[in-house]
């Protein structure tokens, strides 16, 4: 496990914007094959596999980019590693990042979600706060959508699930 952990290091440093979209895009994926397996219990031999592509390809182009990039910028609007810099980063990502990137989320996945809009909001604003504010203060900029697309796999499941119910 750790020589995993070294050569996804080594990688980071290589080819970061690369291996942070590729991450992403893989644990969305993650979290549609936890949906399929566990939660649905529909075995290997019933293992939708394009539905699998179609959530890592959301992953892959839509969240790992637009996660990733509004970091960056994030980084540059506030500096530092305080706190209180951490705090401001939840801040601003809370108000203004997260409702444009869940009303966009929600458009491109459209029949996959089986939720209302209402429902999506209240779940995301109860979990990410908490997560955001942790990933700010503790995690270096190159981890942090790691990190997030980590803690969303569960989200990622249950979304999966819920859009994909009969």
């Amino acid at each position: 496990m750790a020589g995993l952990w070294r050569s996804y290091q080594l990688l980071m440093a290589r080819r970061p914007w690369t291996v942070q979209i590729l991450t992403a895009g893989s644990l969305v994926g993650v979290g549609d094959v936890i949906s399929q397996q566990l939660i649905e219990r529909r075995g290997l031999s019933n293992h939708c596999v394009k539905r699998t592509a179609k959530m890592m390809s959301i992953g892959f182009f839509f969240v790992g980019p637009v996660v990733g990039g509004w970091y960056k910028v994030l980084d540059q609007l506030i500096t530092g590693g305080t706190k209180q810099a951490a705090l401001k980063k939840m801040l601003v990502d809370q108000v203004c990042f997260a409702p444009c990137f869940l009303a966009t989320f929600l458009g491109i996945s459209g029949t996959l979600n089986g939720l209302t809009v209402e429902e999506n909001v209240a779940k995301l604003q109860r979990l990410w706060p908490a997560v955001q504010i942790a990933n700010f203060y503790f995690i270096p900029l190159h981890h942090r959508l790691a990190v997030v697309q980590v803690v969303a796999v569960v989200w990622n499941s249950y979304l999966s699930w819920k859009a994909n119910k009969l």
